[in-house]
């Protein structure tokens, strides 16, 4: 007798739970799109093309790698993180800068004006965990 009333009262809370699901979202929002000339951006560069690459100075001298690639929190300001100093990864240094300091020649990536100890002289930049 008990198993008619199971898929009775399930069907019971589904209904119950259905409004409040809705109402519980909010107001439904929109999203302003913008058109983006798409054969321009696609001759820019990609985070993960260059990430890992040596970055270098108005002389040609390496003075870091590029570690990441960092979204500000306003969502429009890149950051760059660049691993300076140390050898094979040992002993380097995390640092962050905007990434509107950097330029392209070509394929390489120069940050004008640095040199690896101006760069070791920057505060440390630790990953939010």
């Amino acid at each position: 007798m008990r198993l008619p009333l199971v898929p009775a009262a399930l069907a019971a809370a589904v209904a119950l739970a259905a409004p409040s699901l809705a109402t519980g979202q909010g107001a439904p929002q929109t999203i302003q799109l913008t058109k983006v000339d798409v054969v321009k951006v696609s001759t820019g560069y990609r985070a993960s093309k260059v990430i890992g690459s040596s970055v270098v100075n108005d002389a040609g001298d390496t003075v870091g790698k590029v570690d990441e690639i960092i979204v500000g929190p306003d969502g429009k300001a890149p950051f760059v993180v660049l691993s300076v100093g140390g050898f094979l990864g040992l002993g380097d240094k995390l640092v962050a800068l905007p990434y509107e300091q950097m330029r392209t020649d070509g394929k390489k990536i120069v940050l004008p004006g640095a040199t690896e100890d101006s760069l070791k002289a920057l505060p440390e930049f630790k990953y939010a965990s």
